[in-house]
């Protein structure tokens, strides 16, 4: 293995012992559940983009921005399978400076990411528990992510066949609303293509935000490389059949729905458990709130899982305090770094979805190029390491994987609403901040990836 790799893989072989592993089925649970969970959460984007646009961004976003990811994270793992995956491939390409940035801003931005989830599951209990709102409805979100934490803290076999059984449970009551869509069909579910009336950059801006947001993370799976069975191949399998999985998830049963209602100025978060009331009754209705319930805490115990790696994995490389990084040793799982994580999400547990998901998407944004860019640097810096898989398409499928992406980052940037300018560069410039204080400051001294 080339020098500038040696630490990596070193402080990873010290903890690959004490964690557990787990195969195919529960990590393509866990990994959906992380990057859908279900049709659920993203209703909002019909009303603010209409329903053509919305459909658009939906069917053609996956290959402006994950399946590059997907291709990027892919060929890294081939050369470098280790835990807290693609934060260790930018330190490994880039140094720590950079490792340091792309481990902070993933772990900040997704105490965001979860604490939309905690509100989202409040959101859908609303209309069947009126009085849940202001301290009530905190309260109830803070609960709700307490418990999910505690249970991926139980190990990550817990976290694995938990996931499995939510989505069967999600999967089911969805597949009903389909079937029966299909014999009610009225309107054109893609007109019109944008809401009359109303600016096109601040349309188009919130859809691009809602569809990046709907298929973003897909680096996160590489985040727990050392907790898979048959790693290499595991993590590709599970790669190839998210994408289709989320697609079709996100397109069909609300293509479906506006079919049947045409009624698309009425979709707001939540809207799908409505949308099944009206077309199916009563029964239908209950079905897809308990669906929608169930994929929503599918999606808050995949992210936390995944997320509170990448801080165990930071302290175990000397970024952050060592005792972040203990791993449990009868659970296998970073306790502390799941407790820490956790108490941030509750705090932030009372805030509107569309704000933080406008403003996580920054710390995504930074991340995701971050990792695709590695991709390159460790072209750069290993042009003959063997890799069981690469890019398709030589050096242009490289330059694709990097620069469809930053297009698409780049058009989201600019269109971002004027409230996102005043927060989200100082979410990103904690990044930097952080770095000087802990490595000046506190004198936390990173291990050697040289």
């Amino acid at each position: 293995m080339p020098k500038a790799l040696e630490g990596n893989a070193a402080s990873v072989t010290t903890s690959r012992a004490q964690l557990r592993q787990i195969g195919f089925l529960p990590l393509l649970a866990l990994f959906y559940g992380y990057t859908a969970g279900g049709p659920f959460g993203y209703e909002e984007i019909f009303q603010g983009s209409g329903p053509g646009m919305s459909l658009v961004f939906l069917t053609f976003v996956p290959f402006l921005w994950s399946i590059p990811i997907s291709f990027a994270a892919a060929e890294m793992n081939s050369i470098l399978p280790v835990q807290g995956g693609f934060y260790r491939w930018v330190r490994a390409a880039f140094g720590d400076f950079w490792g340091f940035q792309c481990g902070w801003w993933n772990w900040t931005g997704t105490f965001l990411l979860n604490s939309v989830y905690g509100v989202l599951l409040m959101d859908y209990l609303h209309d069947y528990i009126p009085g849940l709102t202001g301290n009530w409805k905190w309260a109830g979100a803070a609960l709700a992510l307490c418990f999910l934490a505690y249970l991926n803290a139980r190990g990550v076999q817990v976290a694995g066949w938990l996931a499995v059984v939510l989505q069967i449970a999600v999967f089911i009551p969805v597949a009903w609303l389909c079937i029966v869509t299909f014999f009610k069909l009225h309107y054109d579910p893609v007109l019109p293509l944008v809401p009359p009336g109303k600016p096109f950059g601040s349309v188009f801006g919130k859809g691009l935000a809602l569809a990046m947001w709907d298929y973003a993370g897909y680096e996160q799976l590489s985040t727990m490389i050392g907790e898979m069975k048959d790693a290499q191949r595991t993590f590709v399998r599970v790669l190839a059949w998210n994408t289709p999985m989320n697609i079709l998830t996100y397109t069909l049963p609300a293509t479906l729905a506006l079919a049947v209602l045409g009624n698309w100025r009425e979709w707001q978060t939540g809207y799908m458990v409505t949308a099944a009331d009206l077309i199916g009754g009563h029964p239908l209705g209950v079905a897809i709130l308990i669906a929608s319930i169930i994929g929503t805490a599918s999606l808050s115990n995949s992210t936390i899982l995944y997320t509170t790696r990448i801080p165990a994995t930071m302290a175990e490389d000397g970024y952050l305090p060592s005792w972040l990084g203990k791993i449990h040793p009868k659970y296998g799982t970073p306790t502390r770094a799941i407790a820490v994580s956790a108490v941030v999400y509750c705090l932030l547990a009372g805030t509107k979805v569309v704000d933080l998901v406008n403003v996580y998407i920054w710390t995504r944004i930074a991340t995701s190029m971050l990792t695709v860019l590695a991709a390159w640097g460790l072209r750069r810096r290993m042009p003959d390491a063997p890799r069981a898989f690469r890019i398709p398409g030589g050096m242009l499928g490289l330059a694709a994987t990097i620069i469809l992406p930053a297009i698409l980052c780049g058009v989201k940037i600019y269109n971002s609403e004027p409230y996102v300018f005043r927060y989200a560069p100082w979410l990103l410039a904690g990044g930097p901040a952080a770095y000087v204080i802990l490595r000046y400051v506190f004198r936390l001294k990173p291990t050697s990836a040289t």
